[in-house]
């Protein structure tokens, strides 16, 4: 599938974004997929590509342009991570949620979208999704596994859309002893669905790395799926 080139909101520049389409022709609904802190790299790709099959419009926008355009690590290396870290530690986090912004409004904009639009994000996508449902009009959001949610519960109350969380139970960036500082906070919420996968360690969804379960990460998507069809078809 081709990238396509939106223009940014604040007229710094322009940005890449990857395009799969479902087959068949005609509208669909819309998900905007977020990426992890290794770019817009095949990992990426094959989750837009699986979306699409599953009947969504499905766009990957590259968040990381700003500091470095066309960013494709792996998790294999550790230059890579030590890397994808350093694009993280730089990343302007309201500027990718502004970006994100301009990617829904551009997503709304083309003849194949329904112009309703859900977000799925990882990791660092994973509370970016988060943030999409506090600051957007996100029609639905599905956070996996995010970072630094901690953060975030001062905004929680913005949130009148659905939220369904994927937590991992031993995420070695979000141990238990912090997590319990927040997730009651989340719980709260009356549109946020949360749900806890017992033994599980970070990016266990992520097929391939360290963590991937097969079991817990059917079971996720197998939710997500659900989820989607009910806020977006």
């Amino acid at each position: 599938m081709p990238d396509v080139t939106i223009k940014a909101s604040d007229n710094s520049g322009s940005f890449s974004a990857y395009v799969a389409r479902p087959a068949g022709g005609g509208k669909s609904p819309g998900l905007l997929l977020i990426q992890e802190i290794f770019g817009v790299n095949k990992n990426m790709r094959d989750w837009a590509d699986a979306f699409a099959a599953q009947g969504y419009y499905a766009v990957v926008p590259d968040l990381f342009w700003r500091q470095e355009p066309g960013v494709q690590l792996t998790d294999q290396s550790k230059a890579e991570w030590d890397k994808a870290f350093a694009l993280l530690n730089g990343f302007n986090v309201d500027k990718g949620v502004e970006d994100l912004a301009t990617t829904l409004d551009w997503m709304r904009a083309q003849p194949e979208c329904t112009g309703k639009i859900g977000t799925a994000g990882f990791c660092l996508g994973g509370r970016l999704a988060v943030l999409m449902a506090t600051r957007t009009s996100i029609d639905a959001a599905v956070s996996y596994y995010g970072v630094y949610l901690s953060t975030l519960v001062p905004e929680l109350g913005n949130i009148s859309k659905p939220v369904l969380m994927h937590v991992a139970e031993l995420d070695k960036f979000a141990p238990p002893e912090v997590r319990a500082t927040y997730e009651n906070a989340y719980k709260a919420v009356p549109s946020v669905e949360w749900h806890l996968y017992e033994g599980q360690d970070h990016a266990f969804a992520r097929v391939g790395g360290e963590h991937y379960n097969a079991e817990a990460a059917k079971l996720a998507n197998e939710r997500t799926s659900t989820f989607l069809r009910m806020h977006l078809d």
